[in-house]
């Protein structure tokens, strides 16, 4: 059975609030020459922002949502009851936060029964958000403005379309330079606008398509709500449909097949 339109709803909004009081954490931390990095087992970076983020939305989720699961980056798991999981990245894009660049997001996203149903991405240094709930369509919100409704690109042609990357030097260790070369080379602009900007750059229109060679289900969850409500796809290198195949790409529907045969 499916979640209905008032659970989707309820979590929505619980995400966005949450999202919002996140970047109150977040911000005093962000460009401060006293930021301390610390190097996880698999030496990515991680903050005392991060950290404290994460804890903050499952303090509160302890409240609002207490049955549901919760998987996220920075802190172990939490079995649930209802089919809902909640899916956490507190600072997408830590390297861009501790270089102090503002493209970095929180990014919670939400499944039900396996299926990504609801994703907020909220960009604190930029203050804008861009969120959806299956079925609700896809929304973008700077500061104060109203929410608008946004689309993908109709955009069919590679020699039109915004390429973003994340880790070229990923790309060559897999082999791929000259998929990553060819695909540069083929496109009006290419630019290393990456991790969860990218995504939502195709989600809102600004972008055709935005290539990642490795993600995480946390990297993932909020984006697949936002990018499929705004008419996209977001699917891995074999154009499956997952958030779990390490890998991932957000694209209009009019290169889709071209940017897969490529990544083939």
């Amino acid at each position: 059975m499916p979640a209905s339109q008032t659970q989707l709803q309820s979590r929505l909004e619980f995400a966005l609030l949450v999202a919002k009081e996140a970047s109150g954490v977040i911000l005093p931390y962000y460009q401060n020459p006293d930021l301390e990095v610390e190097r996880k087992r698999d030496t990515s970076p991680v903050t005392e922002a991060d950290k404290k983020a994460e804890l903050l939305i499952r303090d509160r989720l302890a409240t609002a949502f207490p049955d549901d699961a919760i998987l996220g980056e920075e802190f172990p798991d939490k079995a649930g009851t209802t089919g809902f999981r909640w899916i956490l990245d507190p600072i997408d894009g830590t390297k861009s936060f501790i270089h102090g660049v503002p493209l970095f997001g929180t990014l919670i996203g939400v499944e039900f029964e396996e299926q990504c149903v609801v994703g907020v991405a909220r960009f604190p240094a930029l203050d804008e958000v861009a969120y959806a709930a299956q079925g609700g369509g896809a929304w973008w919100q700077i500061g104060s403005s109203e929410p608008r409704r946004v689309h993908v690109s109709t955009v069919t042609q590679l020699s039109e379309a915004t390429f973003c990357m994340t880790n070229p030097s990923r790309w060559l260790a897999m082999g791929k330079q000259p998929v990553l070369e060819g695909l540069m080379s083929s496109v009006q602009l290419a630019r290393g606008w990456g991790d969860c900007y990218g995504h939502i750059l195709v989600a809102t229109g600004r972008a055709e398509v935005m290539i990642d060679p490795a993600m995480n289900a946390w990297d993932a969850a909020a984006l697949v709500p936002i990018i499929q409500e705004a008419g996209g796809h977001y699917v891995d290198w074999n154009g499956k449909p997952t958030i779990y195949s390490g890998n991932g790409l957000s694209v209009v529907p009019g290169l889709k097949d071209e940017i897969l045969r490529r990544l083939k």
